[in-house]
């Protein structure tokens, strides 16, 4: 029980402090900036930040989600980032941990498809620098977790095929070519099966909330949703829980 304990608040820590680099990952990749280099500071004043400044979650708690210095608000995407992602790591341990390679392959794949997830929700562009190196994880997983060739290679063209077909139909007005590659990620990730019980989670899920933003007149009918963070999550989503999410729709289907 006391080992159990440990581990768990060992991955829930883990993923905040991974959090907060893909904070940083998820900010500087479009603007082309390098997020290894040159220390974190405030977006307002521009301030360095100390270490203690930085500390996942408990810093942003101890200021009031304010810099020391200039006093002017923090984003809550910061905090918001670091608990989801510790609470991703924690999720994948505790449902992936059989095996090392599964586990390890997929807190990797989970932190790509956080980066992928954030910079769409702010900047509607899904990377081909975050799709790319997630694609070579996701089949990585999908062969450690024991998929057959033939699975793993359906799901990733019907997963790039399915964008592919409304690209070309909408000239690209629907979607875009990053949609493409994100699609092969959750093929090659999920098999197809669980590719396409993930893309009808996203769009159920697309579904509810734009039409919740149209009546709250927090969006109109001429503005993006950006898609690439309901098909992140329902990735996410279907890593860890594929198996038992699978066998409800198989089971729901031939009642």
């Amino acid at each position: 029980m006391v080992f159990n304990n440990f581990f768990n608040i060992a991955f829930f820590v883990f993923g905040a402090c991974v959090g907060s680099f893909l904070n940083v990952v998820a900010l500087r990749l479009p603007q082309k900036k390098s997020f290894t280099s040159g220390r974190s500071h405030c977006p307002h004043c521009h301030k360095t930040l100390n270490w203690y400044e930085l500390i996942p979650v408990l810093s942003f708690i101890i200021q009031g989600g304010k810099c020391r210095t200039c006093k002017k608000q923090f984003s809550w995407q910061y905090p918001a980032v670091e608990i989801a992602t510790g609470i991703i790591f924690f999720l994948c341990w505790r449902n992936l941990s059989d095996s090392a390679v599964v586990l390890t392959l997929s807190l990797v794949l989970a932190a790509l498809l956080i980066i992928i997830f954030l910079i769409d929700l702010r900047k509607f562009l899904i990377l081909d620098a975050v799709t790319l190196p997630a694609g070579a994880v996701a089949l990585l997983f999908s062969i450690a977790m024991g998929r057959s060739w033939l699975e793993i290679l359906t799901g990733g063209l019907v997963g790039a095929g399915f964008f592919l077909i409304q690209f070309v139909l909408s000239r690209g007005k629907w979607i875009g070519g990053g949609d493409i590659r994100l699609g092969a990620v959750m093929g090659l990730a999920l098999g197809w099966q669980g590719l396409l019980i993930a893309l009808f989670i996203a769009y159920i899920c697309g579904s509810i909330i734009g039409i919740f933003l149209l009546a709250t007149k927090k969006m109109t009918r001429k503005d993006q949703l950006p898609f690439g963070t309901f098909l992140s999550a329902a990735t996410a989503v279907m890593m860890i829980y594929g198996a038992s999410i699978t066998q409800w729709f198989t089971q729901q289907l031939f009642l």
